[in-house]
């Protein structure tokens, strides 16, 4: 069970992640920990580009029932 804390952010903050959850089908919230979870790998890990440690995350939050085993196409049978 996650505890919930009110916070005070910028209008403008709150209205890109409001457009943004729309698209990503999450809450505004999720939006915001997800933009925050994103910042946080990009500042331990500044060799990687920001793009792949959001796709990393955003993969890793997939449902494994959704998800396909990897087939190299070099894989001759």
């Amino acid at each position: 069970m996650s505890a919930s804390t009110s916070i005070r952010i910028n209008q403008e903050l709150y209205d890109q992640a409001k457009q943004d959850a729309a698209l990503e089908h999450r809450s505004i919230a999720g939006q915001i920990e997800f933009w925050a979870r994103v910042g946080r790998a990009a500042l331990d890990n500044p060799d990687l580009p920001v793009s792949f440690v959001a796709e990393s995350l955003a993969s890793m939050a997939e449902p494994r029932e959704q998800s396909k085993p990897f087939v190299s196409r070099s894989r001759h049978s």
